[in-house]
């Protein structure tokens, strides 16, 4: 290190020449060392000073900002921690095809006690009464006070305001839980296909939601799956079209003073359910208990659409008139001598009413809905061959859709499959089978001969199963039954813009007990498909023991019932569905122009 002389000989020797004073030099470098030596501690202690100063700055903004969060936020209790396993509490959204929700998660809270910390457990149960009506006050004294119990549930879901109440009770014992719980925001609609949620392990600060019925349950696993990272599950219904459905059938039950109602809107290429309802229903928010007594079908639970079995009516027997043309038994001109007496295994099989519609075509039998014709038919195709083709249609088996309430859709059949099994089938009666069964076997009439498989889930593509049907055999099967509404018994069916071909069936309801059929209890069920000459959408209505009144006496039949009902169903979803209305000229004869 270079030092520098107090007294340099450089300046004081040529000052002793000039005879100067040397110690004067030594005084003047003296003080020029302690100017910079004092500029020099000047400068460090200024650098400590700033600093500190930023580092007290950083401090008070901190301690202040965090203030601040601590005023602005909601006061919480303090909670006790769960320990074990954690509990998945996240489940994926569901949402319809256009990807509006159908169910989704809500935060909310459990209220839970500590009796052992409450300090007014008989006025905090009181209170706790007031908020919360439906608890037992009694069971609460008794709970808080006994000595014994450390932590008891009092709620398990509350509301904002609930909660705020509670809060206002002011008692350190009674406590809150965060967690989710999964909401329906449309309530009642799709309710039977949603099914509905509860809770599984439960903890408090969090609890396990999971499916109790319907697609949540179907879709338990995949919905609970954290891979999914919050992709909704998108189902093939329309919420639009499903919520004018259901409307329009629940006013169309209550007008036929029908016991319950079912609706299946189906695609006929993709096998897409666009719409499926059964009334009575319930609100999947508030879902009810399942029944201890009486017969399923009385809860609101039980799910017609897919449940339900029933005898069908006339609606088969366009399946019988399509298989006899595909083995190329009959042609839809050819003629049938429907004129009594028909008996099979002495059984007289009658028409409907005692008429007698003589030497009729295929086409006819059809659409004037004859037993008799029908019946020929069948015996002509024979038992084996029937047997297979309702097999191949899927009348054998439940229908594989994604629900867990499907394999209850059992079709019933006939313990011995007799000739005259083999006729009263041909029509609809003998062989029990869902609408969800009705619907895909129309399905494959109208898409050209394709087995179709229902689903609930949004398809992307179209796929085709097994052909059952001829393109030629579907579009005449088709026709026949455009002629049904045109010409034959769904004359009500007929929706202005928009042509429908289908087929009523009217069926007595069997006798709960002993055997047997009421005569004042109808299942009428109208199968369509529009538009006719190009079908896209299958549609089943089925109403449980419908009585139309209007006229003189009451009316029990399809063509009076389900009907009129589905026609204004049709006139309702087909603008949904993107379909435009095609007006023949008389139909446009008979519009009024109105100008402002």
């Amino acid at each position: 290190m270079n030092r520098i002389p107090l007294r340099p000989l450089a300046r004081i020797l040529p000052a002793r020449d000039r005879g100067q004073n040397p110690d004067a030099i030594e005084r003047e470098n003296l003080r020029i060392r302690h100017e910079q030596m004092r500029d020099k501690a000047r400068l460090r202690a200024e650098s400590r000073l700033l600093v500190m100063g930023v580092l007290f700055l950083c401090a008070f903004v901190t301690i202040g900002g965090r203030m601040g969060l601590l005023a602005a936020s909601e006061p919480t209790e303090p909670r006790a921690r769960a320990t074990g396993a954690s509990i998945i509490a996240s489940r994926a959204d569901i949402t319809d095809r256009r990807g509006r929700v159908l169910a989704t998660n809500m935060e909310t809270h459990s209220l839970y006690a500590h009796p052992q910390q409450m300090i007014e457990p008989l006025r905090a149960a009181k209170e706790l009464k007031a908020i919360f009506p439906d608890l037992d006050e009694e069971r609460m004294v008794k709970d808080f006070t006994d000595g014994k119990r450390k932590f008891l549930w009092v709620k398990k879901k509350i509301s904002p305001e609930q909660m705020q109440a509670v809060h206002d009770i002011g008692d350190p014992g009674l406590l809150f839980g965060p967690r989710e719980m999964r909401l329906y925001p449309n309530g009642a609609i799709a309710s039977h296909i949603l099914g509905g949620s509860s809770f599984g392990r439960e903890g408090v600060d969090s609890a396990e939601v999971i499916g109790t019925a319907g697609i949540e349950k179907f879709f338990d696993e995949e919905l609970r799956d954290p891979a999914r990272e919050g992709a909704p599950l998108e189902l093939s219904i329309d919420l639009s079209v499903q919520a004018a459905t259901e409307r329009v059938l629940d006013a169309g039950m209550k007008l036929m003073n029908a016991r319950g109602a079912a609706s299946v809107l189906m695609d006929v290429h993709t096998g897409e359910i666009i719409a499926m309802a059964s009334l009575p229903d319930f609100d999947p928010n508030d879902r009810p208990r399942p029944p201890t007594e009486g017969m399923p079908s009385d809860s609101p639970l039980f799910n017609r659409a897919v449940q339900g079995v029933y005898e069908l009516g006339s609606t088969f027997k366009i399946f019988a008139a399509a298989q006899a043309m595909e083995l190329g038994l009959v042609r839809p001109d050819t003629i049938i001598d429907t004129r009594p007496p028909f008996k099979v295994g002495g059984h007289r099989i009658g028409e409907f009413e005692g008429h007698n519609y003589g030497e009729i075509t295929v086409s006819e039998i059809i659409q004037k809905s004859s037993n008799r014709g029908t019946g020929k038919l069948a015996l002509a195709i024979g038992i084996d061959r029937q047997k297979d083709f309702l097999d191949r249609m899927g009348f054998f088996k439940p229908v594989p859709v994604e629900m867990v309430e499907a394999p209850g859709g059992q079709p019933l059949l006939p313990s011995r499959w007799t000739d005259l099994s083999t006729v009263t089938i041909s029509y609809g009666h003998g062989l029990s089978s869902s609408p969800l069964h009705l619907a895909a076997g129309y399905a494959a009439i109208a898409n050209g001969g394709h087995i179709v498989h229902p689903t609930l889930i949004k398809s992307k593509a179209v796929t085709y199963g097994e052909r059952v049907l001829s393109e030629e055999v579907a579009a005449n099967a088709r026709q026949m039954l455009r002629e049904v509404v045109s010409e034959g018994t769904a004359s009500f069916g007929d929706v202005p813009g928009y042509k429908i071909g289908g087929k009523t069936g009217t069926a007595d309801k069997p006798k709960e007990r002993g055997g047997g059929y009421y005569k004042d209890k109808t299942i009428t069920t109208f199968a369509s498909m529009f538009p006719a000459d190009n079908p896209r959408y299958v549609q089943i209505v089925t109403l449980d023991e419908p009585v139309e009144t209007s006229g003189s006496r009451p009316r029990r039949t399809a063509g009076w019932t389900a009907v009129p009902v589905a026609a204004e169903i049709i006139g309702r979803i087909a603008p949904l569905l993107g379909l435009r209305p095609e007006y023949d000229v008389k139909e446009l004869a008979q519009i009024t122009l109105v100008s402002d």
